[in-house]
């Protein structure tokens, strides 16, 4: 019954000589494996790069690709989220946007009232958001590794990541799982029923 639209980019130190899309063809481009990053750097660079051209490179946890890029040990970075506000803010400059849908995930056996509960809930919050973001920025703060806190005013942060109350059909989940299998990410298809709850 809802996802999230994570901001993200594909952005690079503010002195770097890359400036295009064009420009990151065979360029290392750090991303999380099997996750948003990964599939949606490909999404973002196919329009400019041949697929030969896209080089990814799988780093593990997504604040140690802001400490590769920043520290100029990688070309470029997916960051998305908050390490795209902080990545922002510290002066790192994004070259394509790489923004993506995100699905909510609950374990097996969880009350569907319960859920229904939760997303009223958020709605509420999201709404709020939208209102006074200003009186909610400080919470980054708390989420920011130490290393970094002490550089960035969270208050010129936007409000980040947000929730759109809309199905997630079984036309976008097959969409989604076909573009993922023509290029050769998972070996197997799962089922929109298993994976998607369409209850309530």
């Amino acid at each position: 019954q809802a996802y999230v639209v994570s901001p993200g980019a594909i952005m690079v130190p503010h002195d770097s000589p890359i400036k295009t899309p064009e420009d990151l063809a065979r360029k290392e481009v750090a991303v999380g494996y099997q996750s948003g990053s990964h599939y949606s750097t490909i999404q973002a660079l196919e329009p400019f790069l041949e697929s030969g051209d896209i080089n990814i490179k799988f780093v593990g946890l997504p604040w140690q690709r802001v400490d590769l890029v920043h520290d100029g040990d990688l070309p470029a970075a997916s960051l998305w989220g908050l390490t795209y506000l902080v990545g922002e803010r510290m002066g790192l400059r994004k070259v394509v946007d790489c923004s993506f849908m995100m699905t909510f995930m609950f374990p097996d056996g969880v009350d569907q009232g319960d859920i229904t509960k939760y997303f009223n809930a958020l709605k509420r919050a999201q709404t709020e958001l939208d209102l006074r973001p200003e009186l909610y920025l400080h919470y980054y703060a708390d989420m920011i590794p130490e290393r970094y806190r002490d550089k960035i005013d969270v208050r010129h942060f936007n409000a980040g990541e947000r929730i759109v109350f809309l199905p997630y059909t079984q036309e976008v989940f097959d969409r989604t799982q076909d573009w993922i299998h023509e290029r050769g990410i998972f070996d197997e298809k799962p089922e929109y029923d298993y994976s998607v709850s369409v209850s309530g």
